[in-house]
């Protein structure tokens, strides 16, 4: 993109009590068409999410429920939502390299893919990044960046057995146990960590039910312009209709990394769990805690997978109808970037991971070497007519529960070790007098933590 053409995109400059003001380039966003009605590739599965267990699946692909149900040779459509671009909407790879830039990494098998910068929303590279595919665990992420906000993490909660009830089988579980108090906090670690299909039951309840949960997600993805999703199920099961996009997971990321507590979750390598309450040979009652570790493999390393530098999140996934599917973001020599891949079609061990590794270390070698070839649009409701235009943000509501960030006191762990960052720095949006004020920086974190993993 010109330098000229550029510069005249540039934001306005503000200021706020906590946070420095910078500028923000951004390309100009493009008018979004209409919402097309949700299509999944194959047909949904009637067992969804991971294994039901209170640990995190082995493989590192957790709740595997058989392989992908679409056919290897399926084929993206012919034409694709174009927000965020003319070029993100046409099927197959798009990038343009320029002097000095890497190729593209050739064993990249997954079904569609996006790697984008996370602080000016530009996109460096694509492949099929509107294709509409079950998302499986990753719809998570628009689960939690609608509903954080809503309660308070030290809030506390009772289980009653209809909080739990219409829970698809084979899902995973952090291991609720019905008559037991949670504070919100554990319940967002559950589903963060493991993934944990009962804790999204549970926090559904508490925001008046699964149905009101999911007009919930569904109006806040058509707020955030992610037009390809469709939610019918807010925990990520396998649900015919139910749809989304690397595109589309990559902005409910970048929305939800604004919010202090949803850094926190996901960066999060191993927490200690509530466990059930139970009386001692002397009458004594006690409740004990399990281990609960991160199934996201590049944050803490696998057999065949080592923890990727500077990995900071966010979300993983794995159903019969999705495959493998993972957003992931890092940062590296103070560049922050956004990976989401979906259903590899190599099914090997931790696939997702691996093909995730080489796109980022291929962005960020060619930062700076690229032309984007689209952008992350701001939410609908940003006002960006007072002679700013910034790219792609988020929401700009931030849960606001401060607090030691989770991920400082969960750092034990065994074999390896794994560099990530407990994100912790301030929003990237300001709404001040209806006013769409974008901060320069993504919100870097106030240190780097070497973890065992």
């Amino acid at each position: 993109m010109p330098a000229t053409k550029k510069t005249a995109r540039r934001s306005l400059l503000v200021t706020s009590a906590t946070l420095l003001s910078l500028s923000l380039t951004a390309a100009p966003v493009l008018a979004a068409p209409g919402k097309p009605s949700p299509s999944a590739t194959g047909s949904p599965s009637t067992s969804g999410s991971p294994s039901a267990s209170g640990s995190p699946d082995a493989s590192g692909s957790p709740g595997a429920s058989g392989s992908s149900s679409a056919s290897p040779s399926a084929t993206p459509p012919a034409k694709m939502s174009t927000v965020g671009g003319e070029r993100l909407g046409m099927p197959g790879t798009q990038a343009d390299l320029g002097t000095g830039a890497p190729v593209l990494p050739k064993d990249i098998s997954a079904r569609s893919w996006i790697v984008a910068d996370a602080e000016t929303g530009d996109v460096l590279a694509s492949h099929n990044a509107h294709w509409r595919l079950a998302p499986a665990s990753t719809l998570k992420m628009l689960f939690a960046d609608t509903l954080l906000p809503k309660f308070n993490k030290e809030e506390k909660h009772k289980v009653v057995p209809s909080d739990l009830a219409g829970i698809g089988a084979g899902s995973s579980m952090v291991g609720i146990k019905e008559d037991e108090t949670y504070t919100v906090e554990d319940l967002w670690l559950g589903v963060f960590l493991a993934s944990g299909n009962d804790a999204v039951h549970v926090l559904s309840a508490m925001n008046g039910g699964v149905e009101q949960s999911v007009a919930d997600m569904n109006a806040h993805a058509e707020e955030l312009q992610a037009l390809d999703t469709h939610v019918v199920s807010p925990d990520g099961y396998d649900a015919k209709g139910q749809v989304s996009s690397a595109y589309d997971l990559t902005l409910i990321a970048r929305s939800g990394l604004q919010k202090k507590d949803f850094r926190d979750y996901c960066s999060t390598v191993r927490t200690k769990f509530p466990g059930e309450t139970k009386k001692n040979k002397k009458g004594k009652t006690t409740r004990k805690t399990f281990e609960v570790q991160n199934t996201n493999r590049l944050l803490t390393g696998d057999t065949d997978v080592t923890a990727y530098q500077g990995i900071a999140g966010v979300k993983n996934g794995n159903t019969t109808n999705a495959g493998a599917t993972f957003t992931g973001v890092a940062e590296r020599d103070g560049k922050v970037l956004l990976v989401t891949v979906m259903n590899p079609e190599k099914k090997e061990h931790n696939r997702v991971y691996k093909e995730t590794a080489s796109l980022f270390d291929w962005g960020f070698q060619a930062a700076g070497k690229v032309t984007p070839v689209g952008e992350l649009v701001p939410p609908k409701s940003a006002d960006t007519d007072a002679g700013a235009q910034p790219g792609a943000t988020a929401s700009a509501t931030s849960s606001g529960t401060g607090g030691k960030p989770v991920a400082a006191a969960t750092s034990s762990g065994s074999s390896g070790i794994g560099i990530a960052l407990g994100i912790t720095g301030g929003v990237l949006v300001l709404l001040a007098g209806g006013v769409f004020l974008v901060n320069r920086r993504w919100p870097l974190p106030e240190l780097m933590r070497r973890r065992r993993s």
